[in-house]
């Protein structure tokens, strides 16, 4: 429960000279607070977030080979113009080949086009993967070689999954996962033309080799096996990409659905902030002093006068404190002996967990002088979260973790940003961290400022996250004790992001 009265200001972060110091090294308050932790509302989290990423848009599109399925793609992912869009194509997820095959395949005379030819499982798997939001690893095959090659493609985070190859409506697995199933039926003999053309220009065949492999394999096949998944679609397009208007009535389909989807995502975080809330029924919550040192460094930050010289000085200072607070949550001690440079014996604190800090761009950014002051060989890991221009969706940009992060078991992370708003940027950055096997205990959350509501969704959705706050403002205007100052979550400090255009001077 954050102590809303004024703490007493330590005497060293190094040493306390008394036994009431509150400072992060006083063994026995932090080994007994090891034993008796604070209670944590750990009832089952009764709101849930799910991320778009673990809902995405799934298309199947099928078709014989040389029937346009892959400019097909191309112009549904143009027109939808949806960011993380993942194009999975067939052509990827061949089987290895036996040095025996692979010379047949250099003859011509291996069938590629038989469903034993792909490795469905994997495929089924891979999709599987990104439906469930995990980072995953597309391979990468080489029909210069015939062979799968060592390289892979990483994804994590799709909004829109297309499948596209000759089989994509042939698995009963991939069926049940896809949302829209499309079939391209072009005529034969303008398939024949097309994979001529294709063949021989961008897969090193030769004219006879390919015309011997399409009458020995790939005409009996798609008579065989391709044609008959055309009753397994929801849309036939006769001509491919000639048939314009099946094409813009399908494509205007999807963008509804896509825009239904972002909606139901905006109302979902919308709604997670509309339950009761009490401050005190939070363990894990805790709140900078209201004392003169805050009180002043407040007034510096909200006056529009301070010059940005000064206004870095003291967002610094109470990044400082931000910190502070924040390495008086972590519970993993053990004792140690420490040797002073004066032959001292000293009781001290050994920290048991690996130590991580993930900045949300830009305006974690400004935590990272503290950051390093305090920790000056601490990894640093970053995510971008921006909010859609046209429908305000939080959108995943770019993630990079430090490695191994899903390997480490005994870990803390330190999330930074300097403002929560409406907290749907926390949410997502929360749930890439647990995406990527971290705890929500072994979550510190730090932020200067937060709104109520930005702080009830984070709370209401993830219970065990501790979070360190510098100044909380109220939804209504009921005073409360650690906000006697009365600022509301509509106030325009706490409704606009200014602190990283001040910090860095854009």
């Amino acid at each position: 429960m954050p102590n809303e009265t004024t703490k007493a200001r330590r005497s060293s972060r190094i040493s306390p000279y008394h036994e009431d110091s509150s400072s992060f090294f006083n063994i026995a308050s932090v080994l007994d607070k090891q034993k008796d932790t604070q209670q944590i509302n750990t009832d089952s989290e009764k709101c849930s977030y799910i991320p778009p990423w673990t809902e995405p848009y799934i298309i199947g599109i099928a078709g014989n080979s040389g029937s346009g399925k892959t400019s097909l793609s191309q112009k549904i992912i143009q027109e939808i113009n949806q960011p993380w869009t993942v194009l999975l194509s067939f052509d990827n997820f061949y089987n290895p080949l036996s040095q025996e095959e692979r010379q047949k395949a250099f003859s011509n005379e291996f069938d590629f086009d038989t469903p034993d030819s792909l490795d469905l499982d994997l495929l089924y798997n891979v999709v599987k993967s990104l439906k469930s939001g995990e980072k995953t690893e597309i391979p990468i095959y080489s029909f210069t070689k015939h062979d799968r090659t060592d390289k892979t493609t990483t994804i994590y985070g799709a909004n829109v999954i297309v499948i596209e190859g000759i089989y994509a409506l042939y698995d009963q697995r991939l069926l049940d996962l896809m949302d829209i199933k499309i079939y391209v039926d072009t005529d034969l003999d303008i398939c024949l033309a097309r994979r001529l053309t294709r063949d021989i220009l961008y897969r090193g065949r030769d004219l006879s080799g390919a015309m011997k492999q399409w009458e020995t394999f790939v005409k009996p096949n798609a008579v065989r096996y391709v044609n008959p998944t055309m009753d397994n679609a929801n849309l036939v397009i006769p001509r491919g990409l000639d048939n314009s208007i099946a094409i813009n009535l399908m494509i205007k389909h999807i963008q509804k659905q896509l825009a239904l989807k972002s909606s139901l995502h905006l109302q979902s975080l919308k709604s997670l902030g509309v339950n009761e809330f009490n401050i005190g029924n939070y363990g894990n919550l805790n709140l900078l002093p209201n004392n003169n040192h805050t009180r002043g460094i407040n007034s510096a930050l909200f006056n529009m006068s301070t010059e940005r010289s000064d206004f870095i000085f003291y967002f610094d200072r109470i990044a400082i404190l931000i910190i502070e607070n924040a390495i008086e949550t972590f519970e993993n001690y053990r004792s140690k002996i420490v040797n002073t440079a004066g032959n001292y014996q000293y009781q001290g604190l050994d920290h048991v967990d690996e130590i991580f800090a993930i900045n949300i761009i830009r305006s974690g950014d400004c935590f990272m002088n503290s950051i390093k002051k305090t920790f000056p060989e601490i990894s640093i890991g970053k995510l971008l979260i921006q909010s859609a221009a046209l429908t305000g969706e939080p959108q995943l940009h770019f993630e990079t973790l430090p490695p191994n992060l899903d390997k480490i078991e005994h870990k803390t992370i330190l999330l930074f940003d300097a403002q929560i708003i409406s907290g749907a940027a926390a949410i997502m950055a929360i749930q890439v961290l647990l995406d990527h096997k971290v705890r929500m205990e072994d979550i510190v959350f730090c932020t200067y400022l937060s709104t109520e509501i930005g702080l009830r969704r984070i709370l209401n959705v993830f219970p065990r996250v501790r979070i360190v706050i510098g100044k909380l403002s109220t939804i209504d205007d009921s005073t409360k004790s650690y906000n006697p100052e009365n600022f509301k979550d509509t106030d325009w400090c706490f409704r606009n992001r200014f602190i990283d255009s001040l910090y860095f001077g854009t």
